[in-house]
């Protein structure tokens, strides 16, 4: 399947909830980043190395309970079926950015806003990372970067990035995604689809809700995915009331085999890909504003732009966050995760001192991160 939204443009922010960061707020989140990368930068290694140091979990775990409480409101998941919220705004000035890096890898030294998007990461919920992603930082960098115009990955541009589930192929995926945008000079739009807008046939449900094939991990985890067995899944389900308004999914045809399935279950993939198209909205977000996407109920993509490479293209940052609340199937506790190991510094409340160490969840982990049930945890 080459892709599931058409290559529009068409904004519609009136359908996404939208809440504003007093500007208050706002400042103090900033001003208490400032001070935590002041303090990381008198450690030995600097503020540099401190974004892959528990250390800064510490800071983080401890200092955000300081911030007012409209930061936590701000930053509660999405409350609406779009599964989305915009939050606006925080301060922000172009000039103190300096030029879009062309990688994620020369994006790694403007730590005091990763320390802004922990800090409001926290407030919503376990902030973490991935090792085998972007070097296992808990902040990643999206922007165009050349020779990866056209694949399906946060670094693409030429090409729709389809709308997918975060992560769909891990068990511990994100429950939420926080985008926080630096720069869009060009109003590149972030599309959103929630399947709880779409409207699905009896026989349509029970074909998507039986685990049928499987979802591969996508580019950024690299090769060798291929030694771990690759379960199939469902796609959508409801363990609750079994009505649409209690539906999730997991969705990511790009790295699903879809060629594999019968024709029944293709029909009823393609007229799911078609309803999330109809439920579309696409939002623009300007620097300072955050999108929050409920990665249990909406999927979310970028239209095609033309990167420019001349350091004012556009530039997300990128956190995954677990709502401790919220489980999960059951079954996903059975799930290899292809091998793919979390770094979850905040896990089961985060570590009490500056000298604990980073917790790491087993590819095995299931589906709840209680300590009875994930799995085993390493500490570094």
């Amino acid at each position: 399947m080459k892709s599931v939204l058409s290559e529009r443009k068409t904004l519609h922010p009136q359908d996404i909830e939208r809440r504003e960061l007093p500007p208050e707020a706002g400042h103090a989140v900033r001003a208490l980043a400032r001070e935590i990368c002041t303090t990381l930068a008198a450690q030995p290694g600097g503020v540099g190395r401190a974004l892959t140091n528990p250390a800064l979990a510490a800071h983080i775990n401890r200092r955000a309970a300081e911030l007012p409480g409209a930061v936590r409101e701000a930053m509660r998941a999405p409350a609406t079926t779009a599964g989305a919220t915009i939050v606006s705004s925080l301060p922000l000035s172009d000039d103190e950015l300096g030029p879009t890096p062309r990688s994620w890898r020369d994006a790694v030294r403007w730590s005091e806003l990763d320390i802004v998007m922990l800090l409001l990461a926290r407030c919503a919920g376990e902030p973490f990372g991935w090792e085998g992603q972007q070097e296992g930082r808990l902040v990643n960098n999206i922007l165009p970067t050349p020779g990866h115009e056209d694949e399906q990955s946060g670094a693409s541009s030429k090409t729709l990035l389809c709308p997918h589930s975060e992560d769909a192929f891990h068990p511990a995926r994100a429950n939420l995604l926080m985008l926080g945008c630096l720069r869009n000079p060009d109003l590149v739009g972030t599309t959103v689809s929630s399947v709880r807008r779409v409207e699905l046939s009896a026989d349509e449900r029970r074909l998507l809700e039986t685990p049928t094939l499987p979802i591969l991990p996508d580019v950024s985890y690299g090769a060798g995915h291929e030694r771990h067995t690759a379960a199939p899944l469902p796609t959508v389900w409801s363990e609750t009331s079994g009505s649409a308004a209690d539906l999730t999914l997991r969705y990511d045809p790009a790295y699903t085999p879809l060629d594999d399935a019968g024709p029944d279950f293709r029909q009823a993939y393609a007229r799911l890909t078609a309803e999330l198209e109809r439920v579309c909205v696409t939002a623009a977000l300007h620097p300072g504003e955050l999108l929050l996407v409920d990665n249990d109920v909406a999927v979310h993509g970028r239209v095609p732009f033309t990167a420019r490479y001349d350091g004012t293209d556009r530039w997300l940052k990128r956190v995954n966050i677990r709502l401790p609340e919220r489980r999960r199937r059951a079954a996903e506790a059975d799930e290899n995760g292809y091998g793919q190991r979390i770094v979850a510094p905040f896990a089961g409340g985060g570590q009490s001192t500056e000298s604990a160490g980073t917790a790491r969840m087993d590819a095995v982990a299931g589906a709840g991160w209680d300590r009875d049930d994930r799995g085993t945890v390493e500490h570094s």
